[in-house]
């Protein structure tokens, strides 16, 4: 009867396996049905089990919480157990699990043990947790961890509650009832900066009733002021301190490395070693983030000799944050030495690495790591997942962005806002709109979502759809922010939609927006490419504060527009402002001279370079060979040509033979024509122009070879088209 039941159950279940979530909810279903029945037998719970395993549901919390209840309701911890151990994610709900699969058949000792675990992982028990330990240990006779648990009450979500009633107490007069263990819990509760100034008068109030001298309260106290960031009522209250523990160290060297202060960290390090205590693997990790914080290069690496020497290496806690020191200095070689060392690699140390490969731009290593991983059966971590994500958006992978959405969807971190947004901005990297868009639907959308989507619109030349969408977001209650209002002012420019421009900047004003630096430059840039010049310069001369963007993107408005004095007198004016131009700017600069053709202005904007930690790049050489060209100066253009610090482009030598065909130099012409083919052997218009320079010395048998190289190679002369 049990089979015939069990073999129903899974005809049914086959039936709607389209759906993960279905499944799992017919598993739930299944289980629940097993621990109200309890005439059946316990092997009909393994094929659930076996089926959940099979499907992809072993990660699903609220499952594997089912299995834990159901092998404790027929007394099978030891699977209880095996399942809470193989999750890679554990929440209170799931150590609550655990614990009561072990407390309800009176395996009290194990429920504490885990309960134990718990505070070790630094998960704080909640409502359901508390009652089941207390009375395990009263059943086993643990008064003093009973005790313990009893603290963590005020500990736990209750902090607030207990400075409000330390309040009271204080103001009711009732001083006297204050004792050690409610300013622990109360100093614990101001253990972030907004809380600061409570926290000093909790220190305030132990000192006035002589509780400080209490060693838990001196701990409690440093340690707020070293959550605070507060340095230096964190070393008073260092000094205040009696008899200094590890944790007492621990607390005030981790505030200093948190600020990068290399010396004064060390220094500490070495007083806690003269005092007769030695480190352990929190407080080297907390020495190591220092350096890494200072971006002190020497010192990280002569602390890792130190640290090699005495053999502290084997702690994978100290490999982390060396492999992590590494990563932070830009050093990969070295990050990748530090991994290779690491015999037994935990979670943490893959992600490291996986993270480190993305921001260093390695991202082929970062999807390889990433597979190995996963071959090895090491779990990823969130932020580690995003990273493969945007190497996948980055080298525009489909097929293995794909992949690796069936192991999110698998592991169940797609209900993850970053995740999800991740993978809808690597389908619009790769193009792939349609998928990008179904899965902004099957989710409730936040603000990320909406801007990814829109920006995917605009960099896949999708505008019209990108405005669509915004005014979707907009009618559907949606307040879009900065990042949403500089994508989309975007989408107008590349429409060249003035209307849909003064639409936005009117929702600006009505909302009444700060117009800030990157707001107002998309402002700036949107009215100079849908022409209207007079009120980009309005917006740009209303903006508070104006960095190099701002004043690029007005210099490049007069270039395309034609006014090279107008740019030029831009330029004067940022450099009066002290702000310093970058590569960008020069190039615009040229730009507008070359268009306007200011030659003179423009030596003298190139001779400015030299001003600036700027080097010329082959476009800025460009711009001015072009400029020679114009006015017929091809000694000049040449000679400029053949000092460049590299070797010259196609594009150079092309705009040199243009200026050769304008101004009739043949000769010139037909040795310039030959190194540009040199440079661009591909580009058919360079033979075509060295073809007319025989021609017009009626070199006919020349003209005749290039004929024939076009044909042997392929080439064909670009047909002209026009839109008309």
């Amino acid at each position: 009867m049990v089979a015939l039941k069990v073999s129903t159950f899974f005809r049914n279940l086959h039936k709607s396996v389209s759906v993960a979530e279905s499944e799992a909810i017919l598993l739930i279903k299944r289980l629940n049905y097993f621990l109200s029945n309890k005439l059946l037998e316990p092997r009909s719970l393994l094929p659930v089990h076996a089926y959940s395993i099979t499907t992809g549901h072993a990660q699903n919390k609220f499952l594997a919480s089912k299995l834990i209840e159901s092998y404790g309701f027929i007394d099978q911890q030891l699977s209880s157990s095996r399942i809470f151990v193989s999750l890679d994610e554990k929440d209170v709900f799931l150590w609550n699990s655990i614990i009561k699969a072990h407390f309800s058949t009176g395996n009290y000792g194990e429920a504490v043990d885990f309960f134990t675990k718990m505070r070790l992982c630094g998960e704080f028990p909640n409502q359901f947790t508390i009652p089941m330990v207390v009375s395990a240990c009263a059943e086993l006779g643990f008064l003093s961890f009973g005790m313990c648990a009893h603290c963590l009450i005020t500990k736990n979500g209750e902090c607030e509650k207990g400075l409000r009633c330390l309040c009271e107490m204080h103001t009711g007069g009732d001083i006297g009832r204050v004792n050690f263990r409610s300013l622990e819990g109360g100093l614990q509760a101001c253990g972030n900066p907004d809380m600061l100034v409570e926290g000093r008068c909790l220190h305030a109030l132990s000192l006035k009733t002589g509780i400080l001298c209490s060693h838990v309260v001196q701990s409690a106290t440093l340690s707020m002021y070293t959550k605070c960031g507060d340095v230096r009522d964190a070393w008073l209250s260092f000094n205040e301190v009696d008899n200094k523990d590890l944790f007492s160290w621990t607390s005030i060297i981790a505030v200093y490395a948190r600020m990068g202060w290399t010396n004064e960290s060390f220094n500490l390090y070495l007083s806690m070693q003269d005092h007769g205590l030695y480190p352990d693997g929190m407080l080297i990790s907390c020495m190591v983030s220092s350096f890494a914080n200072s971006m002190s290069i020497l010192e990280g690496k002569a602390f890792h000799c130190y640290m090699t020497r005495r053999n502290y290496l084997d702690d994978h806690i100290v490999c982390n944050s060396f492999l992590s020191m590494y990563l932070k200095f830009g050093m990969l070689a070295y990050a990748e030495n530090m991994f290779t060392l690491v015999k037994n690699r935990e979670k943490e140390c893959w992600n490291l690495m996986i993270i480190g490969y993305e921001k260093a731009g390695m991202e082929m290593k970062c999807l390889d790591l990433f597979r190995e991983q996963q071959y090895q059966g090491a779990k990823c971590s969130l932020n580690s997942l995003i990273s493969v994500i945007s190497s996948c958006a980055k080298l525009a992978s489909m097929s293995f962005g794909r992949s690796v959405h069936c192991h999110i969807f698998r592991s169940f971190w797609f209900e993850n806002s970053l995740v999800a947004n991740s993978l809808i901005n690597m389908y619009g990297k790769c193009g792939h709109l349609a998928l990008a868009d179904r899965l902004f639907h099957r989710r409730s959308p936040d603000i990320a979502s909406w801007n990814t989507l829109i920006s995917s619109y605009v960099d896949n030349a999708s505008p019209l759809k990108a405005m669509n969408l915004f005014d979707e977001m907009v009618s559907g209650g949606v307040k879009p922010n900065i990042a949403t209002l500089v994508t989309i002012l975007s989408a107008c420019s590349d429409l060249a939609s003035i209307e849909e421009g003064k639409r936005v900047h009117d929702y600006i004003k009505k909302e009444r927006l700060h117009c800030d630096v990157s707001l107002g430059t998309a402002l700036v840039d949107m009215y100079a490419k849908c022409g209207e010049i007079e009120m980009a310069r309005e917006v740009f001369r209303m903006l508070d504060e104006k960095d190099v963007v701002s004043w690029n993107v007005m210099i490049s408005c007069y270039a395309m527009h034609g006014y090279g004095k107008l740019a030029i007198e831009v330029f004067q004016q940022m450099e009066e402002h002290q702000v310093y131009p970058n590569s960008i700017t020069f190039l615009a600069v040229l730009s507008a001279c070359a268009h306007a053709g200011l030659l003179h202005e423009a030596k003298a904007v190139f001779a400015t370079m030299m001003k600036y930690p700027v080097e010329p790049s082959m476009k800025h050489y460009g711009c001015l060979v072009d400029l020679y060209g114009r006015y017929g100066l091809l000694k000049e253009a040449e000679d400029l040509v053949s000092c460049m610090p590299f070797e010259p482009d196609g594009g150079v030598w092309g705009s040199l033979l243009s200026a050769c065909k304008m101004h009739n130099d043949v000769y010139m012409g037909m040795k310039i024509a030959k190194r540009a083919i040199e440079a661009d052997p591909e580009n058919d218009g360079y033979y075509i122009l060295l073809s007319d320079f025989y021609s017009f010395l009626e070199m006919w048998d020349e003209v005749e070879q290039i004929r024939e190289v076009l044909k042997c190679k392929g080439l064909r002369k670009t047909l002209g088209w026009s839109c008309v």
